[in-house]
C-alpha cells in the first residue's frame, strides 16, 4: 500500500468523480431523449465531456474542500441535465424512469471500477495507482447511488417519488424542492444523513468488495488511506 500524497489523492479522485457525476448527467438526458424529450440533446448536453456538465461549487468546491479538510467522505454534483416534461410521452411514468436512470448508472459505474480492481494487478507496479482509483471510483459511486435514491427533492428518489404518488399529494411533495438543498445540509450537519445511509453504503460496498478479490481488510484500508482517515 502506498503512502498518499495530498496531490496523489487529488489525481486518483478526480478521474472517478468526474465520470461519476458526468455520467449520471448524460444518462438522465440520453433516457429522456429516448422517451421523447430532445431537450439535453439539443442543448449539447448528451457529451461526456466534462466541461459541459461542471458546477463550480459541485463539481469542483465541494469535492476539493472536503478532500483538503479529511473529511473522511467525498461527494459532488453537476449542473443538472435539463428535462421539459412536457415533451415525454407519458410525463408520470417517464420522469420516474429518467429520475432513477441516474442511480443505476452508477450501479453500473461501480460495477466497472471493481472489475478495474481485479485486474489491477495484472499491470504490475502501475495497476497500484488503477487499484486506489478502482477503489474511489467504487466509493463515489456507490454514495452518488444512494444519496440520490433519497426520497428527498430535487434528488431522483424525490422525482421518483413525486411520480409515484397521486396528483394532489404529489403535487404538495414536489412543494418541497426549493427547500430540499437546504434539508440535505442540514441532514448532512446533524449526522441524520449518515445513520440513514452509512448502513446502505457499506452494504453495497461489502458486496463489490467481493468482486475486486480484495479482501475486506485491505479494501477497507485503501479506501481510508484515500480519504485521509
Amino acid at each position: 500500500m502506498l503512502d498518499l500524497s495530498l496531490v496523489q489523492k487529488i489525481a486518483i479522485w478526480i478521474p472517478p468523480v468526474l465520470l461519476g457525476i458526468t455520467v449520471h448527467e448524460v444518462t438522465h438526458g440520453w433516457v429522456a431523449s429516448k422517451l421523447g424529450d430532445k431537450t439535453a440533446m439539443m442543448m449539447g448536453r448528451l457529451t461526456l465531456n466534462p466541461l459541459k456538465h461542471i458546477d463550480p461549487v459541485g463539481t469542483i468546491l465541494v469535492p476539493g474542500l472536503l478532500l483538503l479538510l479529511q473529511a473522511g467522505f467525498i461527494f459532488g454534483y453537476a449542473r443538472p441535465v435539463p428535462i421539459n416534461w412536457r415533451n415525454l410521452r407519458q410525463p408520470k411514468r417517464d420522469m420516474a424512469l429518467v429520475a432513477v436512470a441516474g442511480p443505476v448508472s452508477n450501479l453500473l459505474m461501480a460495477f466497472a471500477w471493481a472489475l478495474l480492481v481485479r485486474a489491477g494487478p495484472v499491470f504490475g507496479e502501475a495497476g497500484i495507482a488503477l487499484v486506489y482509483m478502482g477503489v474511489a471510483g467504487i466509493f463515489i459511486n456507490t454514495v452518488l447511488m444512494v444519496l440520490n435514491l433519497l426520497p428527498l427533492p430535487p434528488l431522483d428518489g424525490g422525482r421518483v417519488m413525486t411520480s409515484l404518488l397521486p396528483g394532489p399529494l404529489a403535487y404538495r411533495f414536489s412543494r418541497i424542492e426549493p427547500y430540499g438543498f437546504i434539508i440535505l445540509i442540514v441532514l448532512l450537519v446533524t449526522g441524520v444523513l449518515g445513520k440513514i445511509l452509512w448502513p446502505l453504503i457499506t452494504i453495497m460496498m461489502g458486496a463489490l468488495a467481493m468482486l475486486t478479490g480484495l479482501p475486506g481488510e485491505t479494501f477497507t484500508r485503501l479506501l481510508f488511506a484515500l480519504l485521509g482517515i
